[in-house]
């Protein structure tokens, strides 16, 4: 199987912009724009930044097979265990970590640098190793066999990934549409693979960075991560193909670009589905909250609940500012009319949106 690649400095110099892939290109904008309307009827942004990127994380994670439960996941976000959690869950949680900061830096900066990719990858793999300067990277099957070869030098790398930069940022570099540029970063990054460890996750938190840089989504909630692990086997081919195609491979960019155009689709009308069914969920919530508590019905109390899927008394003190007995009294109260379901693990009470929880489990893959 061929294994050299020579990587393209960028942007390429044949057009991508076929019929097919603008055909494909209109159809994700269009569901990219209702999404991003969607996102706004949510009082309180953190709630979807929280939960979706918890579900991405789980997704992105379990594209590399570091797959965990929902349950595991959200107990270890609570600190149920006491601090011990399973390697799978603190991947995801470090996977979260990640994404959150690179969405500040991005935020803050308007602009997704070299150094904010290094700074994505050092919170995710709790290293500072930076690119790799040591060679005798390869990447292979499970059988074993060596199918690429990155570049193995730290000038070369450098020098890509400068180029990559300057492809991210500089619109006067290429006019194609942001999602067909999205793709051909994602292939350009995993081609360069800059990092000893991560790079996949790295490059998949790059995806929804650079749409939320374009302006595309206010929030990165746009996981592509369970499209990819549905389709494991097809993104690992359509890849390998442009590497291993000799002279012109722009039918293989093709086919590439089209396939993450899809994706970006697919998983539009997915998390509209989820974001509509939180936003109703949260609407009926608040009907049955209000009355309940009378005066003391404050909209914090329903933020909490779709904040954090399990919950226990401290984090309703202090959302709330609330002595221990008041939040505990809110949390009861709520369990007994059904909205939570009271769990207890050693001497304390964990409080479960189980009709939450069920959104999330929802179309989850078991791998």
């Amino acid at each position: 199987m061929k294994t050299q690649y020579v990587i393209p400095q960028l942007p390429l110099s044949y057009d991508l912009e076929t019929k097919d892939v603008l055909r494909q290109v209109n159809s994700a904008n269009k569901k990219l724009a209702e999404l991003k309307g969607l996102a706004r009827t949510i009082p309180n942004e953190n709630i979807l930044v929280n939960t979706l990127i918890l579900q991405e994380a789980k997704d992105s994670s379990a594209v590399e097979n570091i797959v965990t439960t929902q349950d595991d996941l959200y107990k270890s976000d609570l600190d149920i265990r006491q601090g011990v959690m399973s390697a799978s869950a603190k991947e995801v949680l470090n996977y979260r970590a990640a994404i959150q900061t690179g969405f500040a830096l991005v935020r803050e900066k308007k602009i997704l640098t070299v150094n904010i990719i290094k700074e994505i990858q050092k919170v995710l793999e709790h290293n500072t190793a930076g690119f790799r300067s040591v060679p005798g990277t390869t990447l292979k099957r499970s059988d074993g066999e060596i199918v690429y070869v990155p570049p193995q030098d730290a000038d070369s790398i450098n020098r890509y990934m400068v180029n990559l930069e300057q492809f991210i940022n500089d619109e006067s570099v290429c006019n194609y549409d942001p999602l067909v540029k999205m793709a051909v970063i994602h292939h350009q990054f995993e081609s360069i693979h800059p990092f000893y460890d991560g790079n996949g996750r790295t490059g998949r938190i790059i995806n929804v960075l650079y749409l939320v840089l374009c302006d595309l989504l206010d929030l990165p909630i746009l996981y592509l991560s369970r499209y990819i692990t549905h389709n494991k086997s097809e993104y690992y081919r359509l890849i390998q193909e442009i590497r291993e195609k000799e002279g012109d491979n722009s039918k293989e960019w093709e086919s590439w670009i089209l396939f993450m155009l899809k994706a970006v689709e697919s998983t539009a009308e997915d998390t509209m589905r989820l974001v509509k069914a939180i936003s109703d969920m949260m609407v009926r919530y608040k009907r049955i909250l209000r009355p309940l508590f009378g005066k003391q019905y404050r909209h914090e109390l329903l933020n909490s609940l779709f904040y954090h899927p399990y919950t226990k008394v401290e984090f309703l003190e202090k959302e709330m500012q609330v002595q221990r007995l008041t939040a505990t009294r809110y949390l009861n109260k709520m369990e007994a009319v059904g909205i939570l379901e009271k769990v207890k693990v050693w001497r304390t009470n964990y409080y479960i949106n189980k009709e939450l929880m069920g959104l999330f489990m929802e179309g989850t893959s078991q791998e």
